[in-house]
């Protein structure tokens, strides 16, 4: 049976109640807080205050604040005038009981509201990210096909001012042509029936004619350049190098892990149901990685984490997909989701090399963060270490795991 607290003050105006509560030297991590509109519950084992309010409260502007010892409760009243009692005269247990069970159902039925609510706040947060990111995604394509547009025009009208010259040249050889054969066939006639010696005139004109010609030949191959010459190209590939000594090197383990980023490329699923309205472009995981980047970058971690989940639905084995899904869960504070993340990560990051050191450092510090969020310092401070023995020298990574072992000790300031 508990015990019943019956040392508790009260003090009112004709809009708020005020209710002191001692706790009895009771921590404050284990007293629980009931209250509706008409009933107020304390329970602070093995003590309880239990209170059949005879008004009724606003019990949504109402607070109650716990320190030095004491519960202090603002109660906010539905009609502005005093009471003459805090609690109703009330010796029927079945009345009690009454009471109880409908705070209960009251309370329940606030919270499936209160849930409700948010699950639509949540989803309509979710539909505005999408329909951002779409429309950025339309600005970007629009702009794309713009610039196409624009090169497309360009190259047309550069194409058809290289044909008009073309026609020009075509026709100023024609002319000369035409003309050439004129006075080869006026010389052979003269020649034949007048035998008379040609002209300085005559010559003059062929010596013109000849020149024009001459410079209409090179001006078209100025204009026209010759044909490539073929030939083949050597190429010669550096061989790989790996970054510690031979003799500490770990060759088959970065060949390993090579070869498992080389068929995580290649492990597309393309047989999504979403990828039917997707164009080429956004079915690429490397293109939806870059775009949850820049959202993050811009504050707009819920469109961050749509752009990396459909990355991870194309291709479940790239672990940086799930490294920033994490980290866009720490800043939104879904701080399971975030360890989550991180842990399929770290699954992915093996073997452990130098390739993938980095990764693994920024894996273990969301999950340890995350853990420390959640006042799981213990587990925290592991991932810290494990940082730590990946990157000895990170001055940052130093003291962050100095300070959370302070906290276990109880030594923090």
């Amino acid at each position: 049976m508990p015990l019943i607290v019956k040392d508790y003050t009260w003090t009112q105006t004709e809009t708020i109640v005020y209710i002191n509560v001692p706790l009895k030297g009771v921590k404050v991590g284990k007293v629980d807080i009931f209250s509706t509109d008409e009933y107020l519950k304390v329970h602070f084992p093995p003590f309880l205050f239990e209170a059949f309010l005879s008004e009724p409260i606003d019990d949504d502007k109402s607070t109650a604040k716990i320190g030095n010892g004491v519960a202090v409760f603002t109660l906010q009243k539905k009609e502005e005038r005093l009471w003459e009692h805090l609690v109703i005269n009330n010796n029927d247990k079945d009345k009690s009981r009454e009471i109880r069970e409908r705070a209960l159902l009251k309370a329940q039925a606030k919270l499936a509201a209160e849930s409700k609510a948010k699950a639509t706040k949540t989803q309509e947060e979710r539909k505005y990210a999408l329909e951002t990111m779409m429309k950025l995604e339309e600005e970007g394509r629009a702009k794309i096909q713009k610039m196409k547009d624009d090169e497309c025009e360009k190259a047309t009208v550069q194409l058809e001012a290289w044909k008009l010259k073309q026609r020009q040249i075509a026709e100023e050889e024609a002319q000369l042509k035409l003309q050439s054969q004129r006075i080869k066939v006026d010389k052979q006639s003269k020649s034949e029936k007048m035998h008379v010696p040609r002209t300085s005139d005559q010559c003059k004109v062929k010596h013109d004619q000849k020149n024009r010609v001459q410079s209409i030949s090179k001006k078209k191959q100025v204009d026209l350049p010759a044909p490539r010459s073929t030939g083949n190209i050597q190429i010669k590939f550096t061989p790989r190098v790996f970054p510690t000594a031979l003799r500490e090197s770990r060759v088959p383990e970065e060949e390993e892990w090579l070869q498992k980023q080389a068929e995580a490329r290649r492990a597309i699923n393309v047989n999504l149901a979403e990828l039917k309205d997707l164009t080429e472009e956004e079915r690429n995981p490397d293109w939806l990685k870059e775009k949850g980047d820049k959202l993050f970058a811009t504050g707009n971690y819920l469109a961050a984490i749509n752009a990396y989940s459909l990355a991870i639905k194309l291709n479940r084995k790239i672990p940086a997909m799930y490294s920033n899904r994490a980290a866009c869960h720490l800043k939104l504070r879904n701080l399971h989701k975030a360890i989550e993340d991180s842990s399929w990560a770290l699954d992915l990051l093996t073997p452990p090399v130098a390739g993938n050191a980095g990764a693994r450092t920024r894996a273990h510090v969301r999950r340890g963060t995350a853990f420390c969020e959640l006042e799981l310092y213990t587990e925290g401070l592991q991932d810290y270490q494990a940082a730590l023995t990946i990157d000895p020298q990170n001055e940052t990574l130093q003291a962050d795991t100095h300070k959370i072992r302070q906290i276990i000790q109880g030594s923090a300031p």
